[in-house]
């Protein structure tokens, strides 16, 4: 499930900084029922169904801990546009998608995204890219549910769910997408959902990728029929009209 990040002495003086202007003192600590890094969301007092984590005292956590990393990417950006002026700048998002079946969504919150099933955490997160100007890249676009749901099935996974969530987050926000995949893929069905991400059929606003950077070159790929798989899914790529032939 991942583990909360907070316990230096600088996050604590923060968190105690905040807790006392929010009127909490009593509030100036990290939870203590979150189990351990190896712990299921359910096996929890914090992150299972109707949890602490959507209590008064969890929902002020969160939102200070998520504010913590939006805080440091503000800082991140804002040096990396001095350092390199005028050139276009990518922010790469971690696709966090176990766990996302939950209610709680246990795996980003520790990772400090605040996107239980009742709130939106990305939006901020894209208003953050947005204000600097940034892309965001974001992986997993080549994961589909089955393959979580067959191989990992007691995670409560959903990458489409969570990289449409994405990707909307900033697209609403204005800023441009690019994207890469997490894991190797040779094959047309897994082409064939990085092309549905890359280009969504029928979008009224015509959204689309910025780039996407395929990892990575490898002898399994230069093998002559995952290589020809690859050239067609290259020519679709860039809007060239390609016979589907039989695999």
């Amino acid at each position: 499930m991942l583990y909360l990040q907070c316990y230096d002495q600088y996050l604590l003086k923060s968190l105690r900084k905040t807790a006392e202007a929010r009127g909490q003192p009593f509030w100036a600590r990290g939870p203590d029922n979150i189990g351990s890094y190896n712990s299921q969301p359910h096996e929890t007092g914090f992150f299972c169904d109707e949890g602490d984590y959507d209590g008064y005292y969890g929902r002020f956590f969160l939102n200070w801990y998520s504010q913590v990393l939006i805080d440091h990417g503000n800082w991140v950006l804002s040096l990396a546009k001095l350092a390199f002026e005028g050139t276009g700048i990518s922010v790469k998002l971690s696709g966090i998608h176990w766990w996302y079946k939950t209610a709680s969504h246990a795996a980003e919150l520790t990772a400090g995204f605040y996107n239980p099933s009742n709130c939106n955490g990305y939006a901020s997160v894209a208003a953050m890219i947005m204000k600097h100007g940034a892309a965001l890249n974001f992986s997993c676009s080549e994961l589909l549910v089955l393959d979580q749901q067959v191989d990992f099935a007691d995670a409560l996974a959903d990458p489409n769910g969570l990289a449409w969530q994405v990707m909307n987050a900033a697209w609403d926000a204005g800023i441009l997408v690019a994207s890469e995949n997490a894991l190797p893929c040779h094959d047309r069905v897994t082409y064939n959902k990085i092309l549905d991400r890359a280009k969504p059929l029928n979008d009224p606003d015509g959204r689309h990728f910025l780039s996407f950077s395929y990892l990575r070159l490898n002898p399994l790929l230069m093998e002559r029929q995952n290589f020809m798989e690859f050239e067609r899914f290259v020519k679709r790529m860039h809007g060239e009209g390609v016979l589907d032939l039989q695999v």
